[in-house]
C-alpha cells in the first residue's frame, strides 16, 4: 500500500491509500449518494472519463460478479472512496472491488474523507482532478472536453431476444438494464451505434426506438440532431437521460450544465400531470434548459423537486416521450417502471400487437 492524493484543480489535496493500479488519472471528479449499487455504478458507461467518489462507506461488502455488470467494462478512470471492504460476503461474489479494479487497470484511492470531499464539489462546482501518488502533481489543463461517446458505443449492430415487438436501442452507452428489461418484456432488440441514420433505421423496420444514456456533454453530437429528429418523427420513441437531452436538442431546446450533478438513486420527481412524485436513479451533469422550451416543440411533464429542473418532455404530437432519469431502475427504486410500459403501449398501437401483455 502506498499513500496517494486526490487533486482538484481548485488546489485542494485530499489524501488516502492508494489501491489497485497506481498509474495516474485524471477526470472530472463526481460524487454518487447511493447506499447499494457500487458495481452497476464503476461499469455504468456514463461514468466514462470521471473520477467516481462513493458518498457511502461500505463499498466492497457484497463483492463483484458477473450478472451485475451494466457494460462489458469499467468505464470510471478512477475510484474514491473511505473505505473498500477486502473480504465481501455475498453467495454470488466472483471477486473482490478492489480485485475488479486491479484487473480492469482503475486506481483506487481510499481512506478519503469523502464527506469533505463531497462538501468541497458542492461549494466549487464539479472540478477536475488526478489520482496519484505525488503530492505535487497538477491537474492538467484540457483543451477541449473528450468526445467519450465513441468509445463506449457498439460498432455494429447486434440483435438480441426474439418476439412480438422489434425495439431499436440507439447505443450512446446503454446500461444492461435497459436491454434486458426490453428483453424480459419480450422484445426483440437490435441495439446499433450511435451515429445511425434514418436510412440506416429503416432497413430495420423497428417498432419503436429507444435513445439511452450515455457520458459528456450532448452538444457534442448537434451534428447527429438532424438524424436523431427524422428518426423520433418516424417511430414511437422512449429518450433516457443523454438520450431525454439530445430529443430536447432536436426539437428546438437548449442544454446547460449542472453545478454537481444529480447521481444517486434517491431523487424526488414531480409528475405534472397528476401531482405524483416518483423516487429515482439518476446519473447526469447536464439538464434540459427550462427557459428554451417555450421556444422549442417539447413539453415539460416532469420536474425535479430538489432543484426545479426539467425531468422529462412529451411532444404534443408525435409519440415522443423523454426522462431525465432511469426508469429501468437498477440500481435504485421502480417508482418510474410505468414510463416504460406506456412506451411499449404506444408501439404496440403501432404495431397492431394488441394482445401482447406488457408484464
Amino acid at each position: 500500500m502506498a499513500s496517494g492524493y486526490l487533486i482538484l484543480e481548485t488546489e485542494e489535496i485530499f489524501e488516502g491509500t492508494l489501491l489497485g493500479s497506481h498509474l495516474e488519472t485524471t477526470g472530472e471528479v463526481v460524487f454518487n449518494t447511493g447506499m447499494t449499487g457500487y458495481q452497476e455504478m464503476m461499469t455504468d458507461p456514463s461514468y466514462a472519463g470521471q473520477i467516481l467518489v462513493f458518498c457511502y462507506p461500505l463499498i466492497g461488502n457484497y463483492g463483484v460478479n458477473g450478472d451485475d455488470h451494466e457494460s462489458i467494462r469499467l468505464s470510471a478512470r478512477g475510484i474514491v472512496t473511505g473505505e473498500i471492504c477486502p473480504e465481501p460476503s455475498f453467495y454470488k461474489a466472483e471477486a473482490t472491488a478492489l480485485q475488479f479494479l486491479e484487473k480492469s487497470g482503475v486506481p483506487c484511492l481510499t481512506g478519503v474523507d469523502t464527506r469533505a470531499l463531497v462538501k468541497t464539489i458542492r461549494k466549487r462546482g464539479t472540478v477536475n482532478g488526478i489520482i496519484t501518488a505525488d503530492a505535487h502533481a497538477s491537474v492538467p489543463k484540457k483543451e477541449e472536453e473528450e468526445f467519450l461517446i465513441a468509445k463506449v458505443s457498439t460498432d455494429q449492430p447486434l440483435t438480441y431476444g426474439d418476439g412480438p415487438l422489434h425495439i431499436v436501442l440507439m447505443d450512446f452507452g446503454y446500461k444492461k438494464s435497459i436491454l434486458n428489461y426490453l428483453l424480459q418484456q419480450h422484445c426483440k432488440v437490435t441495439v446499433v451505434p450511435f451515429d445511425f441514420t434514418a436510412k440506416q433505421m429503416k432497413m430495420f423496420n423497428p417498432d419503436g426506438v429507444v435513445f439511452s444514456n450515455g457520458p459528456g456533454d450532448p452538444a457534442k453530437l448537434l451534428e447527429w440532431l438532424p438524424e436523431i429528429k427524422k428518426i423520433s418523427m418516424a417511430y414511437p420513441v422512449l429518450g433516457i437521460c443523454l438520450g431525454h437531452q439530445l430529443l430536447a436538442l432536436a426539437y428546438g431546446a437548449k442544454t446547460k450544465k449542472l453545478p454537481f450533478g444529480h447521481r444517486g438513486g434517491n431523487h424526488p420527481v414531480k409528475d405534472l400531470r397528476n401531482g405524483k412524485v416518483l423516487i429515482t436513479a439518476q446519473n447526469h451533469g447536464y439538464v434540459v434548459d427550462e427557459a428554451s422550451l417555450e421556444q422549442s416543440e417539447m413539453n415539460m411533464i416532469f420536474r425535479n423537486v430538489n432543484d426545479g429542473t426539467v425531468e422529462g418532455c412529451v411532444h404534443p404530437n408525435l409519440p415522443i416521450a423523454t426522462v431525465q432519469f432511469h426508469p429501468e431502475a437498477h440500481p435504485g427504486p421502480q417508482d418510474s417502471e410505468y414510463i416504460f410500459k406506456q412506451f411499449l403501449q404506444k408501439v404496440q398501437q403501432r404495431a397492431g400487437v394488441m394482445s401482447y401483455a406488457i408484464q
